[in-house]
């Protein structure tokens, strides 16, 4: 009985580890990477591992992406804020010429 949810779990997780691997943007790999780790925690409570699918749900479903989720928002903004500066020395040097 316990064979055909096995079957749904491993596909849904294949499903979901392949997505992960094809979007390119960074915040939709978070969104994947985390919908990955409830797979993996629905998989591993049908597998009889109901501690493993506990921390699964915290650590790979839950802070992983959030991590990944702050890192991408601090790194948007150096390079936003890195921008800001090139296009401000651009103006100046610009009045300076004339």
């Amino acid at each position: 009985m316990d064979d055909p949810l096995i079957v749904v779990a491993l596909l849904l997780v294949a499903a979901a580890a392949t997505a992960a691997v094809a979007v390119r943007d960074p915040v939709r790999q978070a969104l994947v990477l985390s919908v990955l780790g409830v797979t993996l925690a629905v998989l591993f409570t049908v597998m009889q591992a109901p501690d493993v699918a506990l921390s699964q749900l915290a650590v790979g479903a839950a802070l992983t992406p959030l991590l990944l989720l702050l890192s991408v928002r601090k790194i948007g903004r150096r390079e936003q804020r890195a921008r800001q500066g090139n296009r401000k020395e651009n103006r100046k040097g610009k009045g300076k010429a004339r």
